[in-house]
């Protein structure tokens, strides 16, 4: 398999380098997280000489008989070397059951510089203050961009990359398989394992017939407004009996598990978030194509997952924009920088164009407004809103 190195991320672990965080890289499976530890080890054995690197894959038999966490935790001990800086580094850290005592154990004695990465369910966002004592620093891997895809496959073609992508999506294993149908199977197995390792297991839920329908639900309508009221009313229409209480439970597992993300509403003229409504996005809309196909596809609101996702791997805030009866696609908020943002498929006709222009046009602040839509056209603006392609806004060409 071809390997790219994925800068940004890597960057985001350097930049840490040498604090007292305990880092934790955390990702949907398969997003790439394992080769990002390779590549960030490879960085430090070339351009640092004083160190000592300990690398555990628990995943190895090599390392079979720490599983146990006081061995896992002696061994790393053993390791330490008084006269170098230690790097401790373990992947797949959740096969050593009560693993967290032991790094916590080694965080406390301040001997390591401790890196962490493993299976999602066991280091969810939301569970890492109380499964460590020590202080976190994560580093969240989002699947490949469609810049890591361009870089990956070297294309010449933009657009005809840019509709490859949008099929195939951003998780870079399965860019191995040249057939198409072994290329989805893998996509949907990891889909699959995560459901079932993740959330079925983990969590010991009962019904797995409700949370997979309700996944394909929200695979079907990323990038709607919805309400856990809204879903269970839907759901209640094709015979499911699921109730807004546990479509709440279930998303908020989604969440933590990686395959689902949400942004809140916000209200422009009331400068208030609004806790009412939000937008959800797939983690990788190849996900959606493996489970779904093009069952209802509308290509607008995968671009928009797309744009959304994109964003966050910027470092922006992203919240949904409401000015009267009007909707916002995007409020992306870094530092002192915002941007509005609409997005959307073909603008072609007169009025897709104006219905999606109007809203920008009504804001009356001077923070940069665009336009994101498949206009395979260099870059023009109208009435100050800059009309981007959006193959060159992923790849940020000229934007």
């Amino acid at each position: 398999m071809k390997i790219i190195e994925r800068k940004d991320y890597l960057n985001k672990l350097i930049s840490c380098k040498g604090t007292s965080d305990i880092k934790v890289i955390t990702g949907i499976r398969r997003c790439g997280k394992s080769v990002l530890i390779k590549q960030y080890m490879g960085y430090l054995e070339n351009n640092f000489k004083n160190i000592n690197l300990i690398y555990i894959d628990l995943q190895q038999l090599d390392f079979d008989q720490l599983l146990d966490y006081n061995k896992l935790h002696d061994y790393c001990i053993k390791k330490h070397k008084k006269s170098k800086s230690n790097i401790l580094v373990i992947d797949e850290v959740q096969l050593c059951e009560k693993f967290e005592k032991a790094i916590n154990s080694l965080h406390a004695k301040n001997m390591f510089d401790i890196y962490v990465a493993g299976s999602n369910a066991f280091l969810m966002s939301s569970d890492l203050a109380t499964l460590f004592t020590g202080r976190t620093m994560e580093i969240e891997v989002l699947p490949f961009s469609f810049s890591e895809y361009h870089e990956y496959f070297e294309k010449t073609d933009i657009q005809k990359e840019f509709d490859d992508y949008f099929e195939m999506g951003g998780l870079p294993g399965s860019y191995e398989y040249k057939d198409e149908k072994r290329r989805v199977d893998y996509i949907r197995e990891v889909y699959r394992t995560i459901l079932e390792r993740d959330l079925f297991q983990k969590y010991k839920l009962r019904n797995k017939k409700e949370l997979t329908l309700l996944c394909d639900f929200m695979l079907d309508n990323i990038s709607n407004l919805s309400s856990p009221h809204n879903i269970a009313d839907e759901l209640q229409k094709n015979n499911s009996t699921i109730n807004e209480k546990t479509v709440t439970k279930y998303i908020s597992l989604l969440e933590k598990s990686f395959i689902l993300y949400s942004a809140f509403r916000y209200d422009l003229k009331g400068k208030k978030y609004l806790s009412s409504n939000k937008k959800y996005f797939v983690s990788d809309h190849g996900i959606r194509f493996a489970v779904l196909g093009t069952r209802n596809l509308d290509y607008g609101r995968v671009y928009e997952n797309m744009v959304y996702l994109e964003l966050k791997r910027r470092g922006y805030e992203v919240y949904i924009g409401k000015l009267y009866e009007k909707e916002i696609d995007f409020v992306a908020i870094h530092e002192s920088e915002k941007y509005y943002i609409q997005v959307s498929d073909n603008i072609t006709d007169e009025s897709t164009f104006q219905r999606e222009v109007n809203p920008l046009l009504k804001i009356k602040d001077a923070y940069p407004k665009i336009l994101i839509a498949k206009t395979n056209h260099p870059i023009y603006q109208y009435e100050g809103i800059k009309i981007i392609n959006i193959a060159d806004w992923l790849l940020n060409i000229n934007v």
